[in-house]
């Protein structure tokens, strides 16, 4: 839930420097995982953060709202 502040463990699954990053929840099934990865529009030159996870179907619009929620509290704390 957006705002709540429950922790959980993750373990860095892979990773390759300034591209993406994998992680897996402790308490997940072993085959999920959670990835962000960082790439550039050859067309725009912008950069561009794609948020992969695994959510069941019911719970779809719930994850989205929290990954839109938490990149927004990144993007303000970065001051944009």
């Amino acid at each position: 839930m957006a705002g709540s502040s429950s922790y959980e463990k993750a373990e860095v699954l892979e990773m390759e420097q300034d591209k993406f990053i994998r992680f897996h929840w402790m308490t997940a099934p072993k085959e999920e995982y959670f990835e962000f990865r960082i790439e550039k529009s050859e067309i725009t030159n912008q950069t561009i953060l794609i948020i992969k996870d695994f959510a069941e179907k019911k719970e779809l619009k719930d994850q989205s709202m929290l990954w839109e929620y938490q990149v927004k509290e990144l993007f303000h704390r970065l001051g944009n």
